[in-house]
């Protein structure tokens, strides 16, 4: 089955945690999605652009708080997130 953005994102939420900046690494994430790492690592970037994790210099990486929020709404249908970007606010 592949992975998806949004299980990406339920695992690390799963695995980190916003307020105490907890992180876990891609290996981890792969390992517990049984997933490649490449996709996984594909997903946390769109999540980061998105504002919903965080990766530190060293590739570790943590859900934001946003992240959490997204997640508690539950929805059962798709939720369409673009990075923001300076000419989208003009």
């Amino acid at each position: 089955m592949p992975v998806t953005r949004r299980t990406v994102l339920e695992e690390l939420a799963a695995l980190s945690d916003a307020e105490r900046q907890e992180t876990t690494t891609v290996e981890a994430l792969s390992s517990a999605l049984e997933a490649d790492e490449h996709a996984v690592e594909a997903h946390l970037n769109g999540l980061e652009a998105c504002e919903l994790a965080r990766i530190d210099s060293d590739g570790r990486a943590r859900v934001t708080i946003t992240g959490e929020e997204l997640l508690e709404l539950d929805t059962d249908g798709m939720a369409v997130i673009d990075p923001t970007t300076p000419d989208a606010e003009r």
